[in-house]
């Protein structure tokens, strides 16, 4: 039985190896990644069963996708195979002032292609207790949107938790549709809500007088926009802010607040110096915080789990968050030391 489902499109990932610019060297690393597919590795490596929920072609490019989720121990059994291509995403990874940068080139994808009708839900469903979505998938084309929307109804029809994380992604929204648009209806159906602050202005327009661009934080304006988000949509049980502050490329102060009916809390803060890629950081946060909601009663330990391991992720090449339950409660202890273990 699969307790924890994603759903949403796992990418080849090209990179330019180290900090290099596109193409300086005639070569780029090939992975795989994508931010739902980031949160079903994580919760599997957190002792969790977990499954992704997809539509991806059935050819040896799709084939290596699933054999990559396999590896982690992630169920995908809920994986419906057809259309022509596995989406791509390009990363340069930046460095100090020079930022890094992604290419999509995801049209025509299985996913982007997918529909509603194309899955069982009642069979996606069935022994399921929570199910994670993104902002990412309604943005890549009608279809995909309607299907986020039957898949978010069919959940809480079979009595699931849905959490979300907003994630706005401004070169995706391109059929017509405005993220507020969609989104304003799918967020109906959700429990959880994750963001950073950008998310809830872009995504669901409700906005707090809170700059993104500066990198300076002021907890006061995040109590006000969570509570906002809270008003808007009654029945979302948690709201969950990550708090970046963006030095340069390589070093971000890394925080997250969380709203729930009881109060507002804010996380042990860390300065992240050498920042490895923190492509994937928001997954790792999501994963952290469905994970902590599971393990502990108290909504303060929830988010402090989140925070270490999305902290823990800024050091790990690759989308993926391939750390353990233990290695975060270590760091959840204070040992951030980063000395050798022997």
């Amino acid at each position: 039985m699969t307790d924890f489902l994603s759903l949403g499109e796992i990418m080849l990932r090209l990179r330019s190896p180290d900090h290099e610019r596109f193409f300086q060297s005639p070569q780029l690393e090939a992975t795989f990644g994508g931010g739902e597919a980031n949160v079903a590795v994580s919760l599997s490596n957190y002792g969790l069963n977990a499954g992704f929920v997809s539509a991806l072609p059935d050819n040896d490019i799709g084939e290596g996708a699933i054999r990559e989720l396999r590896k982690f121990g992630v169920d995908t059994s809920r994986i419906v195979r057809q259309g022509d291509r596995v989406g791509i995403y390009f990363l340069e990874t930046g460095s100090n002032q020079r930022p890094s940068k992604v290419v999509y080139d995801r049209a025509g994808s299985s996913i982007c292609e997918a529909g509603p009708d194309d899955f069982d839900w009642d069979a996606v469903f069935k022994g399921a207790k929570w199910f994670h979505i993104t902002g990412i998938t309604p943005a890549l084309s009608q279809s995909a949107a309607d299907m986020s929307l039957a898949a978010c109804k069919a959940a809480k029809q079979h009595g699931v938790t849905v959490s979300c994380d907003f994630n706005f992604r401004g070169k995706l929204w391109k059929y017509g549709k405005s993220a507020p648009e969609v989104m304003r209806e799918l967020v109906k159906y959700v429990d959880v809500g994750i963001a950073n602050e950008e998310d809830c202005q872009k995504c669901l327009d409700i906005h707090a007088d809170v700059d993104v661009e500066s990198g300076a934080l002021d907890t006061t304006k995040y109590e006000a926009l969570t509570t906002k988000v809270l008003e808007t949509f009654p029945d979302m049980s948690v709201i969950a802010v990550t708090l970046r502050e963006s030095r340069s490329a390589d070093r971000n102060g890394w925080s997250a607040c969380l709203r729930d009916a009881n109060g507002f809390y804010l996380s042990k803060h860390y300065e992240l110096t050498d920042i490895v890629d923190r492509v994937g950081g928001g997954d790792s946060f999501a994963s952290g915080l469905i994970a902590g909601l599971n393990f502990y009663d108290d909504h303060q330990q929830s988010l402090e789990f989140a925070v270490a391991a999305s902290c823990l992720k800024h050091t790990i090449q690759g989308d993926f968050n391939r750390v353990s339950k233990a290695e975060v409660l270590h760091l959840m202890g204070g040992d951030a030391s980063g000395r050798v273990q022997r």
